[in-house]
């Protein structure tokens, strides 16, 4: 159970990161577009761990609601602070 939770929230780190990336370049400076998928993640990783509580055993991909929760969650971290590293940087350079 544990190695498809990492698989997920590792591809959904990925995932979040390369958008990042390309809405970092596609903004303006004073825009936190880029922040905005990081925090729907979370949304959902929330929703999940919620989910978890009130579903039954719920199996998807290997992982249920609450492994889907904790790989959310830990995406939407690990982006989040590549997100806003990546955001500094770019605007320290202006």
């Amino acid at each position: 159970m544990v190695q498809p939770v990492l698989t997920i929230g590792a591809i959904l780190a990925a995932i979040l990161i390369a958008l990042s990336f390309v809405l970092i370049k596609a903004t303006s400076k004073k825009s936190y577009v880029a922040y905005f998928p990081g925090f729907v993640v979370a949304t959902a990783g929330i929703v999940f761990l919620v989910l978890a509580t009130m579903a039954g055993k719920v199996d998807i991909m290997g992982a249920g609601f609450g492994g889907w929760g904790i790989a959310s969650l830990f995406a939407a971290a690990i982006g989040l602070i590549i997100t806003a590293l990546t955001d500094s940087f770019a605007n320290a350079k202006a």
